[in-house]
């Protein structure tokens, strides 16, 4: 099945116990990640870069890898891509988020999860989710315009 995303920005981001997870979901969605741009936080990034740079060497599959690294997210790494959410450079982000544990940059989480809300940018925590909306029709579908999130009061 051809993937309906291509030629967009997709940020990832997965804390230290959610990692194996988002590997996993990258090496299901190894082809239509190629033909993105992905956009990581540091040791998230690493990783996955090294994967797709054997997933290419031994498939030889001749294509740029595109994926920039930011610093780690305790390091303003999920604050740098809540930038480019705001900045209009992001079209989805998969934050696999280790609800469990508490995290001391928990502010950067969660001003990360806010940006992509009021900016409407689909946000994945799960890899369910992440799937569903990875393979959405909607990407290819050009009469679809997301409506912009309204802020008023609701008055009964």
């Amino acid at each position: 099945m051809k993937s309906p995303i291509k030629d967009q920005n997709i940020a990832l981001i997965a804390h230290d116990s959610r990692k194996a997870d988002m590997l996993d979901w990258v090496k299901y969605n190894v082809d239509t990640l190629l033909s993105n741009k992905l956009v990581c936080t540091g040791t998230t990034g690493k990783l996955i870069k090294e994967f797709l740079e054997l997933y290419t060497k031994e498939n030889d599959i001749e294509t740029d890898i595109n994926i920039e690294l930011k610093n780690s997210g305790p390091l303003g790494g999920d604050a740098q891509i809540a930038s480019l959410v705001v900045e209009g450079k992001i079209d989805l982000c998969v934050f696999l988020i280790d609800d469990l544990t508490s995290n001391p940059h928990e502010a950067d989480i969660q001003m990360l999860l806010r940006q992509c809300r009021i900016h409407n940018i689909p946000v994945a925590c799960n890899r369910h989710t992440a799937d569903l909306i990875i393979t959405s029709k909607l990407w290819k579908n050009t009469d679809y315009i997301p409506s912009e999130p309204r802020y008023i009061h609701y008055k009964r």
